[in-house]
């Protein structure tokens, strides 16, 4: 999980700081900002509109007795995205923006479940080996007075 964080608070702001003074340098330093603030207020626009959406499908898979799950990740999703949007720079603007678009959010969702599945899939078969060596007693086993 370390390598994560430092990646993420360490190594992405100086490649965004490249990258902002890369776009600085070709398009100019006010175009630059504008474009930076226009990225913001898109984002927190198109973010509150997905938000609202996701929370009405919230509402109406809660209506239908269903659990909300997939409604649930579309939202940290969104909440993210939103997030990467109001932060400076083009890198976590462009994460931003496909973290927003219901259509990116499926194929993410997709390759989520997939990598869970795999992951549990994998946990449950090491876990449910029988261990003839194991010197316990299993719960259903043991006798209570």
């Amino acid at each position: 999980m370390f390598p994560y964080f430092f990646i993420l608070f360490t190594i992405l702001p100086v490649i965004e700081l490249a990258v902002l003074l890369k776009v600085g340098a070709y398009i100019g330093v006010s175009n630059t900002l504008l474009f930076i603030i226009l990225t913001g207020i898109t984002g927190a626009i198109l973010a509150r509109l997905e938000g609202f959406a996701t929370l009405y499908k919230i509402q109406q898979s809660l209506r239908e007795g269903r659990m909300p799950t997939e409604e649930m990740l579309d939202g940290v999703m969104i909440l993210i995205g939103g997030i990467l949007l109001l932060t400076p720079g083009f890198i976590t603007d462009i994460f931003g923006f496909i973290l927003l678009i219901p259509l990116s959010r499926s194929l993410i969702k997709f390759g989520l479940r997939k990598k869970f599945y795999h992951m549990l899939n994998g946990n449950e078969s090491v876990s449910n080996q029988a261990n003839p060596d194991k010197d316990y007693q299993d719960f259903e086993d043991a006798e209570f007075h």
